[in-house]
């Protein structure tokens, strides 16, 4: 919508789909690597980075997907929702909880911090994954009724 809303989709911005794909990507898993999530949970300007690089690439890659040809677009939500996925897999079929952070937090909830970590795993891995999904199919429904003969 904040997309939409400034029209940063007539913006030009340099690289290809591919690439902000690529790096939309590695920015989410890199944020999930436990050293680098620990350090933005444990400082305020870190915290801001990681949800700003996270933001800012998901708003380029949005842009590029909305400009491209449909079989692009799809083919960069389905690579985008299975490295989302993959990521919620690993959190949830992981043996231990990765991310210190949580290990005192839970609890008040009553949750041990695996079991925390499995429950954001599947948030990720099950409801999110379906948003890009929808996306792709709804792209390639639209253009294949583009295709209609008048």
């Amino acid at each position: 919508m904040i997309v939409a809303a400034f029209r940063a989709e007539e913006t030009e911005i340099p690289g290809t789909l591919t690439v902000w794909t690529a790096i939309h990507g590695l920015t989410f898993w890199l944020w999930h690597a436990p050293p680098f999530y620990e350090g933005a949970m444990s400082s305020d300007g870190i915290f801001w980075l990681m949800q700003i690089s996270i933001f800012a690439t998901a708003a380029v890659w949005w842009i590029k997907v909305i400009r491209s040809p449909a079989p692009a677009a799809a083919t960069a939500l389905l690579a985008t929702m299975v490295a989302m996925g993959a990521l919620g897999a690993l959190l949830t079929f992981a043996h231990r909880a990765y991310f210190a952070p949580h290990w005192l937090t839970t609890q008040f909830w009553g949750l041990s911090p695996i079991e925390d970590q499995q429950i954001a795993g599947i948030i990720m891995w099950a409801p999110a994954s379906l948003v890009y999904l929808v996306a792709a199919l709804t792209i390639l429904y639209r253009s294949l009724g583009s295709r209609a003969p008048a």
